[in-house]
């Protein structure tokens, strides 16, 4: 006999792990399934990754239960300055700074290490009576106007009122429904690390903006070995990345102190180094039948703002509260009116997102004098208009 559910997710990352305990949490039957084993991806050391956490991310993850599951302290981001320059030279002498106290906010976000959260996830899934989990699995979906059918390899066949495509940027089940994507190819390759540092961050994040991209040092909850703690991510031109992916740690080092400045002394390299393809996605639709597509398999953004997971998790929280409220009211969760109020509710703000982060790409990524120029003048009208400012701030923090 099949196993009926409300939902089944299809991806078990960030994203559909945490869609998985919102919607039990909201009263869902829920499946998750997923090709990879849950316990392998967790990381017992840190391994350099760590995720930008906004405020009204942290208020879905607290919804979903996770929070507070977190093993390691997230480290909270106090302030933000953003400045212009050229590798290896003083920042310009305008610049941009962003305290959240002038929001009257806690923090603009929290840095929060991917083991810890992958951690907090299978820990939450595993106490939820709701979820119902399938990893290892291979499942092949089948979509009907009233329902679908996912056959698990070697296991039960579900039948869900609505699945949800939770893979990432190459979703198999968004390509076989026929959803067409948009791409727009940067011809930038992100680089991902950790360095510990000498001097304290104070919880300040810098976004540095140089010719081949935008520079960033988030700061972390330090530890044990490395009180002071930060994550960098940055944009260079693929063949430069490809160049300093292949350096020895000390010579990567050297590249990475030279464009992050000596503001926090001397730094070193923790965990390993990662490096991401980087380029614009957008979907025609975001439904299908029985179908809604959540996080990368709906939409990738530029980092240069470093909202791309919370996009994600902004997804989930629209479609996590539909479906709550489907419940309650004892009414169809996967019918083609939630359908279309889930897509009205978050398309237009990833497409807002998308022409953003591309524009300030396009307008930061470049050694034009003219316009370094009107690029600094702008940064320095922005730091002195403080409306401006809050509205920047608040739409930083995901309340916006």
């Amino acid at each position: 006999m099949a196993m009926e559910v409300d939902v089944c997710v299809v991806g078990a990352g960030p994203v559909g792990g945490a869609l998985a305990c919102l919607l039990a949490v909201r009263g869902a039957r829920t499946a998750i399934v997923d090709r990879a084993a849950l316990p392998p991806m967790e990381h017992p050391d840190f391994d350099g990754r760590a995720y930008a956490i906004a405020a009204g991310s942290r208020a879905v993850l607290e919804e979903a239960g996770l929070w507070d599951r977190l093993p390691y302290p997230p480290g909270p981001i106090r302030d933000i300055r953003v400045s212009d320059g050229k590798v290896g030279r003083p920042a310009s002498k305008l610049f941009l700074h962003f305290d959240s106290a002038e929001v009257g906010a806690e923090a603009f976000g929290w840095m929060v290490e991917a083991r810890a959260l992958r951690m907090a996830i299978n820990a939450r899934l595993a106490e939820l009576p709701e979820v119902s989990v399938f990893a290892p699995a291979e499942a092949k979906v089948t979509r009907r106007p009233d329902g679908a059918t996912v056959a698990i390899a070697g296991g039960p066949a579900l039948e869900a009122r609505l699945v949800v495509a939770a893979e990432g940027r190459n979703s198999a089940l968004r390509n076989e429904a026929g959803i067409a994507v948009s791409r727009l190819p940067y011809g930038q390759t992100g680089i991902v690390c950790a360095v510990a540092h000498e001097k304290p961050h104070n919880g300040t994040a810098l976004e540095h903006f140089l010719p081949a991209g935008p520079f960033a040092q988030l700061p972390m909850a330090g530890t044990e070995g490395a009180p002071y703690l930060s994550a960098l991510v940055w944009t260079e031109r693929d063949a430069v990345a490809r160049r300093l992916i292949e350096l020895d740690d000390a010579s990567f080092t050297r590249e990475a102190q030279r464009r992050l400045g000596c503001h926090l002394g001397t730094i070193r390299l923790l965990g390993k180094r990662w490096s991401y393809p980087l380029s614009g996605l957008h979907v025609q639709r975001w439904t299908d039948t029985r179908l809604a597509l959540v996080g990368d398999a709906a939409h990738g953004i530029h980092p240069i703002a470093g909202q791309g997971l919370n996009l994600g998790f902004a997804d989930i929280g629209a479609l996590g509260r539909l479906i709550g409220e489907a419940v309650i009211a004892r009414e169809d969760v996967g019918s083609p009116a939630l359908m279309a109020r889930y897509q009205a509710a978050r398309r237009p703000d990833s497409l807002l997102m998308l022409a953003a982060t591309d524009s300030l790409d396009r307008l930061f990524s470049s050694d034009n004098p003219a316009l370094r120029l009107a690029r600094d003048m702008g940064i320095a009208a922005v730091h002195r208009m403080p409306r401006l400012k809050r509205m920047f701030m608040r739409r930083a923090m995901g309340l916006a």
